[in-house]
């Protein structure tokens, strides 16, 4: 599994070399696109940043010879150079270059973990079952997905992943967790968990296994209240959605409870599919960029059959980036009572460009914003009431925030 925020536009789209590769992919990363001056001393500005406001090694001038003095260097005395292959050089310094981003978002793909990248939107994948993202700079849980091999060895939401099979994961990516974490069914990897208010971590052994994404499951509960959990905006949504709302409708649904508790998100056009089921053509959510310019709207084009249907959105901070642009949108137009914990404020934009030689990049672009222009990143949507998780209720088979949102959408 990619046990990561997933890609939410949609677009045809050792040590010693790893500190190595760090010094020259910065040197990269300030000169992309500048590969036909290799010999040559380049040229930056800064916009209206002046030259006092920045370090002083970067107010230098860019020579571009150093990046291969280092490449020199690391293939002539590195300890083990006869397993240094200048393809990996090459992928590590293009790798680096994005992670000088200092954005968890970012990330170069070599080709074949492209290719594993492109999995999960599938919704097939091997692994443990469980996103994961940077949360206060540590590798943390956004979510473990129902019925996966993460859920069932006690994997939740906001737990902190110390250690990898023995490896510290202090400044690790979450691609690079990622690649450690994903492995084939049947064998094992070992978390060493910090849970959510606890001040001791545990190890947690896991094994893997082919996870199948279920994106979405509806039944009619009392009082004529319909109950649908999304789990994931992949490919099969839409679908799977439209088939449990017409089923709802079917039986003359009069109440809705959307629960999108642990849902890590997925792509932004299911997302606006979905809120078209209660927006009627207006803005779901706004795409804001560095230039100005290219800030765009997106806006539903559904027929917003549930609009007059009372609806409860339940979420907690596992619900992630697709699930909070529908949270946020619903909960901006008051077609929604938002009910449980603060999200987990994953509202920046990735597009991913696949490359020439199958590898690809994925790049943030940009930045969710609410109808009503309010920041997700960083932030999340706050409920309209906090009603925290109750472990010891759910131990003994209750889920007292889906019990208080039955209640409020039944109007008791």
């Amino acid at each position: 599994m990619i046990e990561n925020t997933i890609t939410d536009k949609r677009k045809n789209i050792t040590t010693l070399v790893v500190i190595i590769l760090i010094i020259l992919s910065f040197f990269i990363g300030l000169a992309v696109g500048a590969l036909s001056k290799l010999d040559q001393n380049l040229e930056f500005t800064y916009g209206d940043v002046e030259k006092t406001d920045i370090p002083s090694y970067l107010a230098n001038d860019v020579n571009f010879n150093l990046f291969w003095q280092v490449w020199s260097i690391a293939k002539e005395k590195y300890l083990r150079k006869d397993q240094i292959h200048d393809i990996d050089l090459f992928y590590g310094s293009l790798a680096g270059s994005v992670a000088a981003l200092n954005d968890p978002y970012s990330v170069f793909f070599n080709p074949e973990v492209a290719d594993k990248f492109t999995e999960e939107l599938s919704g097939r994948f091997e692994g443990i079952g469980a996103e994961i993202g940077i949360k206060q700079n540590r590798l943390t849980i956004i979510a473990p997905l129902p019925g996966t091999p993460a859920e069932n060895a006690g994997i939740r939401a906001g737990d902190m992943i110390l250690g990898i099979d023995g490896l510290d994961t202090t400044g690790m990516s979450t691609d690079r967790a990622v690649n450690l974490i994903r492995g084939d069914g049947g064998t094992e990897v070992v978390l060493l968990i910090l849970h959510k208010n606890d001040t001791e971590a545990i190890e947690v052994p896991i094994i893997r296994d082919t996870i199948k994404i279920l994106s979405v499951q509806g039944e009619m509960k009392d009082n004529k209240v319909g109950y649908v959990r999304i789990t994931h905006f992949n490919e099969d949504t839409s679908k799977r959605f439209k088939d449990t709302i017409n089923d709802l409708l079917n039986q003359k649904v009069e109440r809705l409870v959307i629960d999108l508790r642990n849902d890590p998100g997925g792509f932004l056009d299911v997302a606006i599919q979905i809120a078209g089921y209660w927006v009627d053509n207006d803005v779901i959510v706004k795409e804001a960029f560095f230039d100005e310019s290219r800030n765009h709207e997106y806006i539903s084009n559904g027929i917003a059959v549930l609009a007059d249907i009372p609806t409860v959105v339940l979420v907690n901070g596992g619900s992630a980036s697709a699930s909070e642009i529908l949270a946020g949108a619903l909960q901006d137009y008051g077609l929604a009572t938002i009910i449980g914990e603060q999200t987990f404020g994953k509202g920046s934009v990735q597009e991913l460009e696949n490359l020439s030689d199958g590898s690809a990049l994925k790049i943030t672009v940009a930045e969710w914003l609410t109808p009503l222009g309010r920041q997700i990143n960083e932030i999340g949507i706050t409920p309209d009431m906090i009603v925290e998780f109750d472990e010891e209720v759910y131990n003994n088979d209750g889920d007292n925030q889906l019990d208080e949102a039955l209640r409020v959408v039944n109007g008791k």
